[in-house]
């Protein structure tokens, strides 16, 4: 009888081989598990853990939506598809608000005034506040994948990030020595605020009321009043949040295309003002010499003439992305269209098209403006904060479209203007204008492709 001890050499050569793989990849599970428990930990002391329990009913949707019709009508048609996705996973129908539908009051678009609304309404039975433009596109199952990583009784605030590549007179010189720090969400990506936040900043907009001063870039300026020089949370980047929706694990997406809406509005349906001096470069704040613009446009035998737009003599444009966006616009409506800014809108103010980048007027938007005889309070006055008082006080919206710009190429993350096709930029300083108009707005042969490709489809429909 053989020792115990020799025995174990007769196992055969597969057995062996069996027992080495099994031993293998029980070391690799175990490896493997000590790296997911070890991951599990860090997201835990972050405060982001897959186990966080988020449905449907725990999202408050809300649509950046605008009164115009063109723009209501997408904004519902976005608002219908979440319903859809929500009915189709069976879950208790969410609540999707329309942001112009919220509140009548000027400046609701800046968000910030509409939150002790969200904290009362929705801090007993929601999570989150979930934003996103009217273009945006959401993949409901991937959302709720990603937002149950985060603890929602946390303060977040989370979006795909955006960082200024230098310092900009948009965002007045600020972290000129690292621009890059400074991380802000792109609002075509989506954004989200968890409750204990939005409970968190109604307290503080109690305390302390807005200031009234100028809003130029939305997002940035809500991501820095949130951060509050480190009182409150930076945005936390979400990698599901994105533009271009390439990755199927994409809860969001946003399609870089041009508006158009049937034919293109015609070169002849559209008149051009310049405004322009001998000086070029002195003191351009041109009220007189803009209603001077609109009372001979109204007035003399321009009569068949739908559309007018006012630039600067420093206004890059091109003029046939404008004839395909405003073919999506009713010129019997009262169309004010540009690049949006806001001055004192926490405390009465108004909203406006900043002039740089171009102002559109329908005929019907210049009819009631100087039948209301609302004017310059001195020539020399700045034309577009005017032009945006009168316009308020009348019950005429701003319409916003980002695709007008009131600086250059170089004070825009590359991040953001890659999901756009640019209408106009404004400024020559340190730069070369053709270059930027040709780089950025001339028409190119994909331009051409793509409008071929959509009047075919009108065609075959």
């Amino acid at each position: 009888m053989r020792p115990p001890a020799r025995r174990g050499r007769r196992l055969t050569l597969p057995a062996l081989l069996s027992l080495l793989t099994c031993s293998l990849a029980f070391a690799l599970v175990s490896k493997d598990v000590k790296k997911e428990v070890k991951q599990s930990k860090n997201l835990e002391k972050s405060g982001i853990s897959e186990k966080n329990d988020v449905d449907l009913k725990g999202i408050a949707f809300v649509i950046q939506s605008q009164s115009n019709s063109f723009h209501a009508k997408k904004a519902e048609q976005l608002k219908q598809s979440i319903l859809k996705q929500a009915a189709d996973l069976t879950q208790e129908v969410p609540r999707v608000l329309l942001l112009h539908q919220l509140a009548q009051q000027e400046g609701a678009w800046t968000i910030l005034p509409l939150l002790p609304h969200f904290s009362v309404t929705y801090s007993r039975n929601s999570s989150w506040i979930f934003f996103c433009e009217e273009e945006t596109r959401i993949q409901i199952p991937q959302l709720l994948q990603a937002l149950r990583r985060y603890d929602p009784s946390k303060e977040w605030f989370l979006g795909k990030a955006l960082h200024d590549e230098e310092s900009t007179i948009i965002h007045h010189y600020a972290f000129s020595e690292n621009p890059t720090v400074f991380k802000y969400p792109d609002f075509a990506a989506g954004w989200a605020l968890s409750i204990p936040l939005v409970n968190k900043l109604t307290k503080r907009l109690k305390s302390e009321s807005l200031k009234s001063d100028f809003t130029i870039d939305l997002k940035y300026e809500i991501a820095l009043y949130i951060w509050d020089r480190g009182d409150g949370p930076p945005l936390t980047p979400v990698p599901e949040f994105c533009t271009d929706g390439v990755d199927s694990s994409c809860a969001t997406a946003f399609h870089s295309f041009l508006p158009l809406c049937g034919n293109p509005v015609k070169k002849k349906d559209i008149f051009v003002a310049v405004k322009t001096c001998k000086k070029f470069h002195g003191d351009r704040s041109h009220c007189g010499k803009t209603f001077a613009i609109l009372e001979r446009f109204l007035n003399h035998s321009y009569d068949k003439i739908a559309w007018l737009v006012i630039v600067d003599d420093d206004t890059l444009i091109s003029i046939s992305r404008l004839q395909h966006l405003l073919s999506c616009y009713d010129a019997s409506e009262p169309v004010f269209l540009g690049e949006r800014y806001g001055y004192g809108l926490g405390t009465g103010g108004y909203s406006y098209v900043t002039g740089g980048g171009g102002m559109v007027f329908s005929r019907e938007a210049i009819r009631r403006l100087l039948a209301s005889k609302c004017r310059c309070y001195s020539n020399d006055a700045p034309d577009d904060m005017v032009l945006g008082m009168c316009f308020s006080g009348l019950g005429v919206p701003v319409t916003h479209s980002p695709l007008f710009h009131q600086a250059r190429p170089v004070d825009y993350p590359k991040d953001y203007l890659s999901h756009q096709v640019p209408i106009s930029f404004h400024k020559h300083w340190n730069i070369d204008p053709v270059k930027v108009y040709f780089t950025w707005l001339a028409p190119s042969e994909e331009d051409r492709a793509r409008q071929e490709t959509r009047e075919g489809f009108k065609e075959e429909l």
